[in-house]
């Protein structure tokens, strides 16, 4: 039960994509916000700044010079119209040219130090007055002030003195104006805008993610559909899914599902085939079986009675050879490729299988013989599965040793090709060899080739080219001429392990 909890579940198309379509939507949502704040803030602060700077050329009007000293006449009335502000607080300030106050407040902050002065010119900054942060703009006036004369007795001041400096350097001639604005009038426009922004997208991000997971409803809807069509398929219904019913995207998928189709029907009808056969090949050593039994009982001579039990016997030889060659066929076929490979000596299969082979070749008096290197000798190893290699060469000296005749001869050869280095296994017989118009037709199962009167299943080849495509092998099948035997064409069968290292 604790597994269950940690265990992963299955992965969802829809809620992938989904996932991935709305994440950045809803990850974007908050910086388009505070961008929008951003740029309210701007938009609202435009306005405002535009009224203080209107509001310092006012006052940068009232600065006057009478008797060459700086004056600046702001009545009483004009002063409350500058104040007259519900919501922000306003202050201002006129400085002569020596740095003197002339008006407004005393502690309003003065322009920084790398600020140069510039006739006339409205500038803007940010600052703090009274702990409260302001919009301040401000300029200065250039008048036109003469400095008094210097008394007679007293020395000249030393260069650089500003208690003496020239009455021509500008500093002496600038008078500063500036205006205050607390910011509440800002922030509450900015609010606004960004209230103005947010409801719509408070109904628009909704019905964003409504239309996206229909859009994604629609897009899957081919994919449900054809899962439909091949739920609603019968099992033995292998035909090909239409392709131009799907997305293109789809196809490909369609296309491959087809192609699996395409090999399943040819397996399924291969192996319809081969169960039917081995039905039929299997049905007539039965029925022997079952007909050599009733005789049996029916028999009251006693030379009879051991014909048929020896037919019984030779009966059930036949049916178990064809039941093993089944098996073994299944074998090469189903587990061939599980099996794990190891490296191999080709010389120590080869021994194992003659010498389970001499007593048959000694029961027909059919000189076996073997043509290659001891173990160890040459490069006659590879990368294989032993039991798999057993069997290919049993069944080969079992086909040559069943249809070579009494007196015949079969010799296994096992050499490396001089010119490519490949490992290559020859069986040669004394038979009656092979027609070459059935040299192909013999690898099939069940195929037998007329008029040889020899008892066998039909599937030794079968299970040999099915082992020899295992081990990325070639088998060819040609007549081979063995000196002492020119009145019979012979049987060559030659392996060549050309996709494996030797």
């Amino acid at each position: 039960m604790a597994l269950r909890l940690f265990q992963r579940e299955r992965r969802s198309l829809f809620g992938e994509i989904l996932d991935w379509m709305l994440t950045p939507l809803l990850l974007l949502w908050p910086i388009s916000l505070a961008l929008t704040w951003l740029v309210a803030q701007n938009i609202a602060g435009k306005p405002f700044d535009r009224a203080l700077e209107y509001n310092v050329q006012a006052l940068a009007k009232l600065v006057v010079v009478k008797n060459n000293q700086v004056q600046f006449n702001l009545t009483a009335p004009a002063r409350e119209i500058l104040r007259a502000d519900d919501t922000d607080l306003v202050y201002y300030q006129v400085m002569g040219t020596q740095g003197e106050h002339l008006s407004g407040e005393h502690d309003l902050p003065a322009p920084p130090d790398e600020d140069k002065p510039t006739n006339g010119e409205v500038r803007l900054r940010e600052d703090v007055i009274q702990g409260e942060d302001v919009r301040v703009a401000y300029t200065w006036l250039k008048v036109d002030v003469k400095a008094a004369a210097p008394a007679p007795t007293k020395p000249a001041a030393p260069r650089g003195d500003k208690g003496n400096a020239a009455p021509e350097a500008a500093p002496s001639q600038m008078v500063l104006v500036q205006v205050a604005e607390t910011l509440e009038k800002r922030k509450t426009l900015a609010t606004e805008i960004v209230k103005g922004t947010m409801v719509p997208q408070f109904v628009t991000l909704p019905l964003a993610v409504l239309l996206v997971w229909l859009a994604l409803v629609r897009g899957i809807k081919p994919l449900a559909q054809l899962e439909k069509r091949i739920r609603a398929r019968k099992s033995d219904d292998m035909s090909p899914l239409d392709e131009t019913a799907v997305p293109e995207e789809v196809a490909p998928l369609v296309s491959s599902i087809n192609d699996l189709l395409s090999r399943l029907k040819v397996s399924l009808t291969t192996q319809k085939r081969f169960l039917a056969d081995a039905a039929h090949q299997l049905k007539t050593p039965l029925a022997g079986l079952r007909m050599q039994a009733d005789l049996a009982q029916r028999e009251t001579d006693a030379d009879e009675l051991k014909k048929s039990l020896k037919h019984i016997g030779r009966a059930s030889i036949r049916a178990t050879h064809t039941v093993n060659q089944l098996l073994a066929l299944a074998r090469a076929e189903t587990t061939g490729r599980s099996l794990a490979k190891q490296h191999i000596d080709l010389v120590h299969v080869v021994s194992e299988v003659m010498a389970d082979s001499v007593p048959r070749a000694l029961e027909k008096q059919i000189d076996l013989g073997y043509d290659g290197p001891n173990a160890g000798e040459q490069a006659t190893q590879l990368e294989g599965n032993a039991t798999l290699l057993k069997e290919l060469v049993r069944n080969l000296l079992d086909n040559a040793i069943n249809y070579t005749p009494e007196k015949g001869q079969v010799t296994l050869r096992l050499m490396t090709d001089r010119f490519s280095g490949v490992l290559v296994l020859l069986v040669e017989d004394s038979g009656p060899g092979i027609l070459e118009s059935e040299r192909e037709l013999v690898f099939q199962p069940f195929y037998r080739t007329l008029g040889t009167n020899v008892d066998g299943s039909g599937l030794g080849l079968a299970i040999v080219l099915e082992i020899a495509k295992q081990h990325g092998a070639t088998i060819t099948i040609e007549d081979a001429a063995l000196a002492g035997h020119p009145q019979t064409p012979g049987t060559r069968v030659t392996v060549r392990f050309v996709g494996m290292d030797s």
